[in-house]
């Protein structure tokens, strides 16, 4: 019995030890560009770009209409899904860019956010700072309107 304990006690602080790497999220920021950018961006999908299988809510089609307005703010925005891990995206941007965006309540919630926050005239770097600090996660995308 005290073997299984003092086993269990040193995989506890084995678990413990490995996972205090993860313990900081801002040492851990998604990707996202500082600057304005200084070439053109891919363009974010509209129109007719916007339907199909998708395009089935209408707060999908509203966040892309929303993104579509503030390019350049996305484009200095991390996206805390993490899709610059797994897909190489460099900001927010990046997810617009292709239906990723729709499929991805973190995204959208996001550009939401960053829209509705441009429209109060903060600036990228204030926007990103409540990004940072989870403001985005409020977000209500059924009630989110242009």
């Amino acid at each position: 019995m005290r073997k299984k304990l003092l086993g269990c006690a040193v995989l506890g602080l084995v678990a413990l030890a490995a996972s205090a790497q993860y313990s900081n999220p801002a040492d851990d920021l998604p990707a996202y560009n500082a600057e304005r950018p200084t070439r053109p961006l891919p363009p974010i999908l509209k129109g007719d770009q916007l339907t199909g299988p998708y395009f089935a809510h209408s707060y999908q089609v509203t966040a892309y209409k929303m993104a579509a307005r503030i390019p350049e703010v996305l484009h200095q925005q991390p996206c805390y899904c993490r899709c610059d891990r797994e897909m190489g995206h460099n900001s927010l941007h990046s997810c617009f860019e292709g239906t990723h965006g729709a499929q991805c309540s973190t995204c959208m919630k996001e550009a939401v956010y960053s829209y509705q926050q441009t429209k109060k005239g903060k600036t990228p770097a204030q926007i990103r700072a409540g990004i940072e600090h989870g403001e985005w996660m409020s977000v209500d995308l059924q009630t989110a309107t242009l």
